[in-house]
């Protein structure tokens, strides 16, 4: 449990400084160049772990994988990581942070209604709570950025919806979350790969030029921009947020459970606002703190929730062991 709660610790702190990461290298680069070349280069970096993974639990790659990587690929890289990419560069990286981190939330509306996975009732209530939070940051009263607040919200859905698909195809497959991870940040990255060379035709670079939305589109450059002075934060943010950080909360799930390594989500929202004020100067506004504590009251409720169950299960399983030992 100790290793458990030390890979939490280093993941949240990696998670905690993506938005920070990115809105600092997103001012030297195109937002689609920097998500493909993070997941590209994040996803390759995974690659000889998962191939490790597979090996022990016996899975074979199959063609059939390829269209379900595609798609997992698309929803959770090319949609979710884009629009949140965008959201970075047109709002605060700590509302960014904090709306994103409610993705659990929604992954588990998703789990309810893909998988039928059963919503308990602390769940149910830290739902309940977390969208109150939400609600709190976002002040539809007294929208300030009407534009990133909904990108965010977009890349938080669309990311829980990620989730769920991936462990609706691990359960069928036998993949491991890391593995899913690794195959799916690959194919999302050649998805992004084909955007960027259509984006380069006339016609279509035409289209995005002028949208203050969807410029990022247009003429999309590959490797355009990486110099000596900008190699390090780039090298923090393929290979220690993006690569680094999913090994760590792996490793946190196989040496403890997925209760304790969804603590990073929890704390995420707090620590994120925290180092966005020191590193880049950002304000916090009331109603951001005051959202982020009912936000992390909600996770803590879903945490214990999940704690409770967990152990609840187990003890069934504790017993009959014992009962076959004495037999």
């Amino acid at each position: 449990m100790k290793k458990a709660y030390i890979y939490v610790l280093i993941s949240t702190f990696l998670f905690s400084s993506m938005e920070i990461s990115l809105k600092l290298a997103g001012s030297q680069f195109n937002g689609v160049q920097l998500n493909f070349l993070r997941f590209l280069i994040g996803g390759l970096a995974l690659v000889p772990l998962a191939v490790h993974n597979m090996k022990q639990r016996h899975v074979t790659f199959q063609k059939q994988d390829i269209g379900t990587f595609l798609l997992t690929g698309f929803i959770g890289v090319v949609i979710s990581m884009t629009f949140f990419q965008i959201a970075v560069e047109v709002d605060a990286a700590s509302t960014v942070a904090v709306l994103f981190s409610s993705n659990p939330i929604f992954a588990l509306i998703f789990g309810y209604i893909i998988l039928h996975e059963a919503l308990t009732r602390s769940n149910l209530i830290a739902v309940i709570v977390s969208v109150i939070g939400l609600l709190v940051i976002v002040n539809p009263a007294h929208l300030t950025n009407p534009l990133g607040i909904s990108l965010a919200l977009i890349a938080a859905l669309t990311f829980g919806l990620f989730a769920i698909m991936q462990r609706q195809v691990g359960m069928k497959r036998g993949y491991d979350g890391l593995t899913m991870n690794t195959f799916s940040f690959i194919a999302g990255a050649l998805e992004l790969m084909v955007i960027m060379i259509l984006s380069h035709i006339q016609s279509v670079a035409n289209l995005f030029t002028h949208n203050p939305v969807m410029h990022d589109f247009s003429n999309i450059p590959f490797f355009q921009g990486i110099t000596i002075h900008n190699i390090i934060l780039l090298a923090y943010i393929f290979l220690g947020v993006t690569a680094a950080g999913y090994v760590l909360y792996s490793l946190a799930m196989e040496a403890s459970d997925v209760s304790t390594a969804s603590l990073v989500f929890f704390i995420k929202p707090a620590l994120a606002p925290i180092l966005a004020l020191i590193i880049l100067h950002e304000s916090i506004k009331l109603n951001t703190i005051i959202g982020v504590v009912i936000i992390v009251i909600g996770s803590t409720i879903m945490f214990i929730g999940n704690r409770y169950s967990s152990k609840a299960d187990t003890v069934p399983y504790q017993q009959e062991t014992e009962t076959q030992k004495k037999a």
